[in-house]
């Protein structure tokens, strides 16, 4: 998928927001929700995503709503280095198939990263444990 195209209403995020396919929510508000990766490249790695925009990537967000996304990442963020006290944290964002992105909803990546731990590669890890995925929302959740 290239950086241009239609906005697909089918996609995995899309049907998440709806409530169609599960997720381990750490938050929502009325335009933004964060949930656990199912695919995580590290402990407690968790994506944000707006409800509302139709928005393919980062060049198709209008700026109210990347602004009101951004402010939750933030938000997240600092809920994920309460609640887990990693070293660093990775954020991350992809725009287009060559960029590495998988889902074409806009979301953007919160990683905690530790020293000494190797980063799993985006989208080529196993499927996490739902119920530790449930765990690690709660944890994160506590801290917001």
């Amino acid at each position: 998928m290239s950086l241009d195209g239609a906005y697909a209403a089918d996609n995995l995020f899309a049907k998440i927001i709806r409530g169609e396919v599960p997720a381990a929510k750490v938050f929502e508000d009325k335009v933004t929700l964060a949930f656990m990766d199912a695919f995580p490249q590290a402990r407690g790695h968790v994506l944000v995503v707006h409800k509302t925009a139709a928005a393919r990537n980062l060049l198709d967000i209008e700026p109210a709503a990347l602004q009101s996304l951004m402010a939750t990442v933030q938000r997240i963020t600092r809920a994920v280095r309460a609640a887990l006290n990693p070293d660093g944290i990775l954020i991350s964002q992809f725009n287009g198939a060559a960029a590495g992105q998988t889902i074409f909803h806009l979301h953007v990546h919160i990683i905690p990263r530790w020293t000494g731990v190797a980063l799993g590669r985006h989208a080529d890890g196993g499927m996490a444990d739902r119920a530790g995925l449930e765990e690690l929302a709660a944890c994160i959740a506590e801290r917001l």
